[in-house]
């Protein structure tokens, strides 16, 4: 009786989830659209009791789970932020190797308005693949529409995923302000509340106070970087002098400097701080990442780190 009991506890040790808790994971830990080699375009993985749920799904994500040791039919859900393509480009992959993979359950999906019209095209362009299957006679017909679940997300939405509670506001990516007009297509930042960790992931932004108030008393706040100054110089090099003001425009405006980070985590009072989507004019180097956690801490005293690909935190 003894050696069954045990055999019993072993087995049942085995089968647990080896993420009994809350971990939230920088798969690809770039900001994009430009690629680099040693990071990946941006993508996270939240993991809460064993239900898998990706976090944007930039270039790369196929791979990085594999880093993981994850396959891609574990994925129980993907949350996009906003529809830029270095947070996208990842998703046919993911539709089209679980479905090579024979996953058992249709993946639920969650996205600002045009999240739809994005899958719908994908699935799409899937279809003569799925149509030409591998030759084999009787094989069974498998409707790409059968893959997926799309829920589309306004800022403001509240909704469950799992044991998770996820709630949202629109940030200022493409510009909104407070009091301005809403754009067609919003870009969204995530709060996570789970049963023992809050994690707030900014997506890209802007300083907003709406992000602010989303983060009060995080955990873990996951923000995004830009690093102006070695933008500036490499944008002068590569971008039609016509068009270089815009540009600087929407990346000074846009995006958050690590000054930024530092006080938008000290206004919302969390406790720990990871940069991630990266965007620098040149290598990252540990001097860059250096530069970047003093001026985090300039106004923040909590903890602060520089995401790594396949970091967990």
């Amino acid at each position: 009786m003894r050696t069954i009991l045990t055999a019993f506890a072993l087995s049942a040790f085995i089968a647990a989830p080896a993420w009994a808790d809350t971990s939230f994971t920088i798969l690809g830990s770039n900001g994009g659209p430009i690629a680099r080699m040693d990071r990946s375009q941006p993508a996270n993985l939240l993991a809460v009791n064993g239900r898998l749920t990706l976090v944007d799904v930039g270039d790369g994500v196929a791979g990085r789970l594999a880093g993981k040791r994850l396959r891609l039919n574990q994925v129980d859900d993907v949350l996009i932020s906003h529809l830029h393509f270095d947070h996208v480009g990842g998703l046919l992959a993911v539709l089209g190797l679980r479905f090579q993979t024979d996953a058992s359950k249709p993946l639920n999906i969650y996205g600002p308005p045009g999240t739809r019209v994005l899958v719908d095209g994908l699935l799409a362009g899937m279809a003569p693949s799925m149509e030409a299957g591998y030759g084999l006679e009787d094989a069974p017909v498998v409707k790409p529409e059968t893959l997926v679940q799309v829920t589309e997300v306004d800022g403001g939405d509240s909704f469950k995923i799992g044991d998770t509670t996820v709630s949202t506001v629109t940030n200022t990516h493409y510009g909104h302000m407070a009091g301005s007009e809403e754009p067609k297509h919003g870009s969204l930042s995530f709060r996570f509340d789970t049963p023992d960790r809050s994690i707030v992931y900014t997506g890209d932004t802007g300083w907003s106070d709406d992000v602010v108030t989303l983060s009060k008393g995080a955990d873990l706040l996951v923000a995004e970087l830009i690093d102006m100054p070695s933008m500036e110089v490499q944008m002068a090099r590569i971008v039609a002098p016509e068009v270089l003001p815009g540009v600087l425009k929407h990346l000074s405006e846009h995006h958050i400097t690590p000054a930024q980070v530092g006080e938008m985590a000290s206004a919302a009072g969390v406790k720990k701080v990871v940069a991630t989507h990266l965007v620098a004019g040149g290598p990252i180097t540990p001097a860059e990442t250096e530069a970047w956690t003093a001026q985090i801490a300039g106004s923040f005293k909590g903890e602060i780190l520089i995401s790594q690909d396949l970091g967990d935190y």
